[in-house]
């Protein structure tokens, strides 16, 4: 037997206890949690999942909350996920009306006339008739209440998969703000580059001219010097990009958030202390776990009760008929008649009809036990991921700013020898080089560490609410 096979089969026999007492799964009950994240860092906290619900407010960028907050009511995802809550709601209400029993209802009336040849005399006569007929399956071992019990944990994934949509959304907006803000401080170091490149063009032409320097002194610089202007079209493109993928985001057309993002903010800075709690707070938390549960239980619910197709049904008929001479005597009637009649069937020979649907049901159990294993694989990996992913990147961004306070150093004392004619003007554009590419490095793994912890967040199942 694999390992898997024994993981699914365990897991079988858990669903089976935890229905009987509370119908849910067991956490763990497939995969064996950890007690602790891996890459956990020493100044982690406690879960707060009232903290987790708006995490993009520990940001402390005003812009990225209202935009996040205006994506949640707007966005077109959310909002069909929200109708189809509506539609599973409905649906459970219809498996529930089978429960009870059905009641029809009709009326007829008819009229007679004659005439008497010897009497001359018209005799006219009317009869109204009035009708009830009730009917009920009575849900004799309990098939039916499965079936509401399966809808009912369908509704349930339903809402889950709702925050579910909501918890991606926020990530998927914080994400581009951050890349737009990236590229809008990219372009800044870009763009402040620019002036110490056109003096160094400006000094080599000079010596040029003077008969000091030389022509490739001079198309050197301007080489440089256009090598990062050739950057800015590109920054340029990113930054339409991001600002039209944000107002998709929010349902939105195109330039609809450009008042709100015009203005040039920081990268959001990374909050200090995350809380992260453990694994088994993580699992509880995160949406798209809590949907994959749901959805053992309907299964389960759903091969239980094609068991019971086996077993007889009970069904309770009955009439009552009212009939009066007048309209409005149906209320008062001359004579009432009634009748009740049950029936108990059951099933001999269906050509396996009923044994091929539990099969079905059977592999839709194993199947939604196997999803339930993967959802919780991915999320273990996905926290763990994240956790290192922060870690690397705060861990780059200190060494980056080292380098860059020397390269700094380096562009300054290079230009002011190149002036002096102490050094080569080669040594003086590798330095202004360097500097450039690091101070993008720099704002670029500052993106990457704010996508870092915002995938932590996403991974930890925050930006849902259930109200």
């Amino acid at each position: 037997m694999s390992h898997h096979t024994h993981l699914i089969l365990v897991a079988m026999l858990t669903l089976s206890s935890c229905a009987g007492a509370n119908g849910h799964l067991k956490i763990g009950a497939i995969v064996p949690l950890p007690a602790k994240w891996q890459h956990r860092t020493p100044t982690a906290k406690p879960l707060d999942t009232q903290a987790l619900t708006t995490w993009w407010d520990r940001f402390q960028d005003s812009v990225l909350s209202a935009v996040i907050v205006d994506a949640l009511i707007s966005n077109t995802d959310v909002r069909t996920a929200l109708s189809r809550i509506a539609e599973y709601r409905a649906q459970r209400g219809l498996e529930r009306a089978g429960l009870l029993p059905s009641l029809d209802i009709g009326a007829s009336a008819s009229s007679s006339r004659s005439r008497d040849r010897s009497t001359k005399l018209t005799k006219t006569s009317e009869s109204y008739q009035a009708a009830l007929s009730p009917s009920w399956e009575v849900d004799l071992f309990g098939k039916h209440m499965l079936n509401v019990k399966a809808a009912s944990a369908d509704l349930a994934q339903v809402n889950e998969n709702y925050y579910g949509a909501q918890v991606t959304l926020a990530a998927e907006v914080a994400t581009a703000y951050v890349t737009l803000r990236s590229a809008e401080a990219q372009l800044a170091v870009v763009q402040n580059s620019l002036g110490t490149r056109r003096e160094t063009v400006q000094l080599t032409q000079w010596s040029e001219e003077a008969g000091t320097g030389t022509a490739l002194d001079t198309q050197q610089s301007i080489s440089t010097l256009e090598q990062a202007r050739a950057t800015i079209p590109t920054l340029q493109l990113s930054i339409a990009q991001s600002r039209n993928q944000l107002t998709l985001l929010s349902g939105r057309t195109p330039g609809s958030l450009d008042s709100v993002l015009s203005k040039q903010r920081d990268v959001p800075t990374m909050p200090t202390g995350l809380a992260i709690g453990i694994p088994a707070e993580t699992l509880r938390q995160r949406p798209d776990v809590r949907a994959a549960e749901r959805g053992v239980e309907a299964a389960f619910a759903r091969t239980k009760s094609a068991q019971r197709e086996r077993l007889p049904t009970l069904n309770l008929s009955g009439s009552l008929g009212i009939e009066a001479l007048k309209a409005g005597r149906l209320f008062s009637p001359q004579s009432i008649a009634g009748s009740v009649l049950g029936s108990l069937a059951a099933t001999i020979f269906d050509a396996g009809r009923i044994r091929n649907n539990i099969t079905i049901q059977s592999e839709r159990e194993k199947q939604a036990l196997i999803a339930y294993e993967a959802t919780v694989l991915t999320a273990l990996a996905e926290v763990e991921n994240a956790l290192i992913a922060v870690q690397r990147y705060s861990e780059r961004l200190a060494i980056l700013s080292l380098a860059i306070t020397a390269a700094r150093k380096a562009v300054t004392l290079s230009g002011m020898q190149f002036k002096a004619g102490e050094i080569d003007l080669f040594v003086s554009l590798d330095n202004q080089r360097t500097l450039l590419s690091l101070e993008q490095q720099e704002v670029i793994t500052s993106a990457d560490r704010a996508n870092a912890c915002i995938q932590l967040y996403k991974a930890l199942g925050g930006g849902w609410s259930p109200h």
